[in-house]
């Protein structure tokens, strides 16, 4: 399991010198994501993609908790009041709960695509003037360890923490 850790780094040249820092002690290129101001050139450092510079996770989830409900909330109406001369079936609840669910993520997650990551609200301003907001997704046992080489040999790094989890598709 890994852990996505956020890290506010004053300029470019920092991140690059940072990025080779955690190159060097076997994090993966691939791992780390950098998001500057819009129009920023990252050279060789990997820009964040859209599902993370974008709340489409978060949406996705959302839906499937909504959507699911809408589709328990109907299919258990459609199993008490069924059309006339039919008799539905238990498992009439089941699939308008697991289609709900999936149509409450599909639609959400489109939705979410054009919204800022809500997490990144945070960073919005400090990236506007300047400076690169570093995103590394670290293993859980080795958070305290990157923590450290970050901390010690780089003390313009502002640490912002760390999520729980990461998301497995982003």
């Amino acid at each position: 399991m890994r852990r996505r850790l956020y890290f506010l780094l004053p300029d470019f040249d920092s991140a690059v010198r940072i990025s080779n820092d955690l190159l060097l002690a076997r994090v993966e290129d691939r791992h780390m994501h950098f998001l500057a101001r819009r129009g920023t050139p990252l050279g060789d450092l990997h820009e964040a993609s859209f599902l993370q510079k974008s709340d489409v996770v978060h949406g996705a989830e959302l839906g499937f908790v909504l959507g699911g409900i809408g589709g328990f909330l109907l299919g258990t109406y459609m199993y008490f009041t069924p059309p006339e001369g039919t008799q539905l079936e238990f498992v009439t609840l089941l699939a308008s709960t697991i289609i709900g669910a999936l149509f409450g993520a599909w639609a959400s997650s489109l939705v979410a695509l054009s919204v800022p990551n809500s997490r990144l609200k945070a960073f919005e301003r400090d990236i506007e003037r300047g400076k690169v907001l570093l995103i590394a997704d670290i293993p859980a046992r080795r958070v305290e360890e990157i923590q450290r080489l970050v901390h010690g040999r780089h003390p313009e790094a502002a640490d912002y923490g760390l999520e729980p989890t990461v998301p497995a598709f982003p």
